[in-house]
């Protein structure tokens, strides 16, 4: 979308629900990622309330608790235009509603029900987009389904594809709900080519198939942080080099780090298998407390994942070979990729393995080592786990504890 179109270029959030001030810049399509309760639906809540003449108006159970009980917000859109929705003990007014973009909402909890969130739009995209939607949902369901309301997103953003539908803002809440990973994978690409189409796609979600890696801009993270409420990171952009890397690189189980508490990065498949075992010999799930083992490909693309998680918050620990015994020098490829870990992990989030994972578990002769390690690490208990794993493990449950 280009900044003269129709669309947010910048939206504050203040004292609105669970945003006590929340400032948020978005893309063409922006991804709105965090835990349940973080707050992304209160932001598109928002975004709704004030591009939307049929919302219903904040009333005073929407006020940030403990604030003043005023609520305010605004946006710049495109053309330099900006919008404001403000309550305060005389009533509501709004600003320059003449400049708001034409909005659709679809709430999660509609997604078995009417789908679409009311409006109020009488002519514009709006009414067209919903006028198409009506039509998908019809031909795909006779009775109220949750599911066929779901496949019939598809054929609706196909539909709109084929329409020109351009300057529309659409929000969705968890546009993966009742979706298989196939459809999941295809609908992602849809609403890719909706905005690409000269619209806005804000959305939330669980699901690892709408998270791009290779585009960080794209994404929100969103979090609740006890007095200051929800708050919202955007991470800077990988440089082409690095979103060329990532993107042959992540899929959707390695997508799965931008949902997790917290990471544990490992060089390959073999640790990615003995891990979950270490974790519950120290009477711990990864799981069950949030933590994704990251299995990166090789020991060259550490530093790409560690990178990607201190851009985007998100707490690790990186296990790696030395390449090695202890008082000799590796070879000179070896020290280049161990010196580039160093300038990109910092000592506390390391835990190197000397000379290599097989030595340190026990793993004796060659050839099938994932298959070898998981018959080593399989029935282990606390006193058999190396120290160094052990040592690894437990840093990175400190780091969901903390």
């Amino acid at each position: 979308m280009h900044e003269t179109e129709v669309g947010l270029v910048k939206v504050r959030i203040r004292g609105f629900r669970s945003a006590r001030d929340v400032t948020l810049a978005p893309g063409p399509l922006c991804a709105l990622v965090g835990e349940a309760n973080a707050g992304k639906s209160n932001v598109l809540a928002a975004i709704w309330t004030l591009l939307e003449p049929g919302a219903p108006a904040p009333v005073s159970r929407d006020a940030w608790v403990g604030g003043d009980g005023r609520i305010r917000i605004e946006a710049d859109v495109g053309g330099g235009q900006s919008l404001e929705l403000e309550t305060a003990p005389l009533g509501i007014a709004l600003a320059s509603a003449e400049a708001a973009p034409s909005v659709l909402f679809l709430p999660a909890a509609e997604r078995s029900r009417t789908v679409l969130a009311p409006t109020a739009a009488t002519e514009g995209p709006a009414l067209e987009a919903a006028t198409l939607l009506r039509r998908a949902l019809g031909r795909e369901r006779t009775a109220s389904s949750a599911a066929a309301a779901a496949v019939a997103l598809g054929e609706w953003l196909e539909a709109c594809l084929k329409e020109g539908i351009r300057g529309l803002v659409l929000l969705i809440e968890e546009p993966e709900l009742f979706l298989r990973p196939q459809a999941q994978r295809y609908l992602y690409r849809l609403l890719r080519s909706f905005a690409a189409s000269g619209n806005q796609v804000l959305y939330a979600t669980h699901a690892p198939a709408f998270l791009n890696v290779a585009r960080l801009e794209e994404l929100a993270l969103v979090e609740q942080r006890h007095e200051l409420g929800t708050v919202i990171v955007q991470p800077e952009p990988l440089t082409p080099d690095e979103s060329f890397r990532a993107l042959s690189e992540f899929d959707a189980e390695r997508s799965e780090l931008f949902l997790a508490r917290a990471a544990l990065l490992v060089e390959g498949r073999t640790e990615k298998l003995a891990f979950p075992f270490v974790f519950r010999a120290l009477g711990a799930d990864p799981d069950r407390d949030g933590i994704s083992i990251v299995e990166c490909g090789d020991k060259p693309n550490i530093p790409l994942f560690a990178r990607i998680c201190g851009t985007t918050g998100i707490p690790y620990v990186a296990v790696y070979d030395r390449d090695a015994p202890a008082g000799r020098e590796p070879i000179a490829a070896e020290r280049a990729v161990n010196d580039a870990i160093r300038r990109m992990v910092p000592p506390e989030r390391a835990v190197v393995l000397v000379p290599d994972f097989e030595a340190v578990a026990g793993l004796h002769g060659h050839g099938h080592k994932p298959e070898r390690a998981w018959r080593r690490f399989a029935g282990i208990d606390r006193t058999h786990v190396p120290p160094p794993l052990a040592d690894a493990t437990l840093r990175v449950l400190a780091l969901v504890s903390a």
